[in-house]
Formats: C-alpha cells, sequence, structure tokens
C-alpha cells in the first residue's frame, strides 16, 4: 500500500492518498484546491476507487464534489454528518464555499464496516465527538489509522462547533486506545504519530487509557 498526504488549503488540511500496486486509489478528505488534485491523480496514472470522508466539514470536503465531477466512484461518509455537509450551513467563507453534494453511490457506513478496494482492506471507527459524523479509517493488516479531526499529534479535535460533545469524544477515544501501541496514526491536520506515542504524551488519551484500564478490571 502506498500513501501519499497532500495538506491542502489555508487550514493545510490532509488530503491522504492511499494507493495499491495497480494505481487503484482511495482519495480521503479532498479540502481544497480540486485542480492540483486532479493533477498529481493524473500525472501518476491513478484511478479513484473511492473517496473517504472522516467528517463532513468544509475543509476536508470542500474539493469533493469539482473531483468527483471528473473522476466519478463512491462516497463514504457517516449517516451522522450527511444532513448538512452539502448545505450553506457548512460554509467558511471566504475560504471554504459551500459544496455541492456528489451523485454517489453511497455505500452504507456505520461502526465495524468493512470495506475492500482491490487490494486495500479497512474498517470503519464510528469517532463521533468532533462531529456527529467523524469516523476513523483502520487498515488492519497495514498498521494505519487515518483519524481526521479525532485524534492529532498530542491533541484531539475541538468540541465547541455545532454537533460536538467532549464527552461524546471521550468516549470514541476509548476504541484507539484500545488498538495496538505500533499503530500508525495519520491526522487529518499536522503530522503523523502512532497510537503508542500518544498514550505516552497525549493528555487525552492518557484519560482514555485510564478509564479503559478502570472498565477492564471492574
Amino acid at each position: 500500500m502506498n500513501l501519499r498526504l497532500l495538506p491542502l488549503g489555508p487550514y493545510e488540511a490532509n488530503c491522504i492518498l492511499v494507493s495499491d500496486n495497480d494505481g487503484l486509489t482511495l482519495v480521503i478528505d479532498p479540502g481544497f484546491d480540486a485542480c492540483e488534485l486532479n493533477n498529481v491523480l493524473g500525472q501518476e496514472q491513478l484511478t479513484v476507487a473511492a473517496y473517504l470522508l472522516t467528517h463532513g466539514h468544509a475543509d476536508h470536503v470542500s474539493a469533493l464534489y469539482a473531483l468527483w465531477k471528473q473522476r466519478p466512484a463512491p462516497v463514504l461518509i457517516h449517516p451522522g454528518d450527511t444532513e448538512w455537509t452539502f448545505t450553506p450551513l457548512n460554509e467558511l467563507l471566504p475560504h471554504y464555499p459551500a459544496t455541492r453534494r456528489p451523485d454517489g453511490p453511497y455505500p452504507v457506513v456505520q461502526d465495524g464496516t468493512t470495506f475492500t478496494f482491490g487490494t486495500m482492506d479497512f474498517r470503519i471507527i464510528a469517532t463521533p465527538g468532533h462531529t456527529p459524523g467523524c469516523i476513523c479509517y483502520y487498515f488492519e493488516k497495514d498498521g494505519i489509522l487515518v483519524t481526521g479531526d479525532t485524534l492529532f499529534q498530542d491533541s484531539v479535535g475541538r468540541t465547541d462547533l455545532p454537533g460536538g460533545s467532549s464527552r461524546t469524544l471521550s468516549e470514541s477515544l476509548l476504541k484507539l486506545a484500545a488498538l495496538p501501541p505500533a499503530v500508525k496514526v495519520i491526522p487529518g491536520h499536522g503530522d503523523s504519530t502512532t497510537i503508542g506515542d500518544e498514550l505516552r504524551t497525549n493528555f487525552f488519551m492518557l484519560q482514555a487509557a485510564k478509564t479503559l484500564a478502570r472498565r477492564r478490571s471492574s
């Protein structure tokens, strides 16, 4: 599996291209500059298998429709975010106008759902808190977790935006704290890290680990 990380837009949201050896590609969080993304895909002769959204915020989805028009493919988004993602409620002007909703198709996405595209396998981990529909993509056989704005290096996603909940996010982090320490974390902004590093240095993950240990011992 091949990974390419593209921090795009004023908020430098990470767009991630995940490809197999045949060039079949998952486009995760196309948040800005559809033209640049289309050029990269064309120059490297990559075929889009699906668009994967970690959540619906504009800085993670604003290039989706324009890119989808050029390269149609299924769109994965949790139903918790679909009601507002493609509406004016999701504008972040002047840089991120509301994006149109692609025609799809939209496969069913829920906690525990597994998908296979070519030789790439992943599982959905529902992690609401930053938004109601936040999800992580866990490529277990490759030891990679794409967390969007749920988990960052030494931090977590903010919960003071509409639909956010710090209590819900704390519960979601329990799922991530239970993963193997060697799992590589690719967040929605900033540098990559590992579950193990976050369990050692990230206050929120430390708290999640303590809660997980208490529940397991009770």
